[in-house]
């Protein structure tokens, strides 16, 4: 499956969108990149004259990369309209801030896909190749009924 396919298929739009690239999928793994350019609406609030990216959001790219991303992957064909991802559980370490106009790369390996259950190992990296955050995360697909 093409990259930009599995991009477009993606149940998000801007400004909830935190997918930029993806560098790489296959059946074990996927990773990609996005960047939080400062005219994000919550850095104007999350800190005042400081802003920082809420882990909420770092956790929510790390799915979108990292599990939605690989989900849609996997299913390849059978992926369509009809499709729902639910999200499920995070267990997430956060390590070090992330600041406006940073590019981050999140790299996933499947623990399991299993009755349509998703579960990860998600790292998030700065582009000096420093982990900011890390965790297991898991979902379900299937389709609406």
């Amino acid at each position: 499956m093409e990259l930009n396919t599995i991009i477009a298929q993606l149940p998000y739009s801007k400004p909830f969108l935190f997918v930029d690239e993806l560098l790489h999928a296959d059946e074990n793994s996927v990773s990609g990149t996005f960047t939080f350019k400062e005219d994000l609406d919550f850095y104007k609030g999350h800190f005042k004259d400081n802003p920082v990216t809420p882990g909420v959001i770092l956790t929510e790219t790390m799915a979108q990369i990292g599990m939605v991303c690989l989900g849609i992957y996997l299913l390849g064909d059978k992926f369509n309209k009809e499709t729902v991802i639910a999200f499920t559980s995070a267990d997430m370490q956060f390590l070090k801030p992330v600041y406006p106009n940073e590019k981050v790369t999140v790299t996933s390996q499947k623990s399991f896909f299993r009755f349509g259950k998703l579960k990860c190992d998600v790292i998030m990296t700065n582009e000096a190749g420093q982990e900011v955050c890390k965790g297991i995360l898991a979902g379900m697909i299937t389709n609406k009924l």
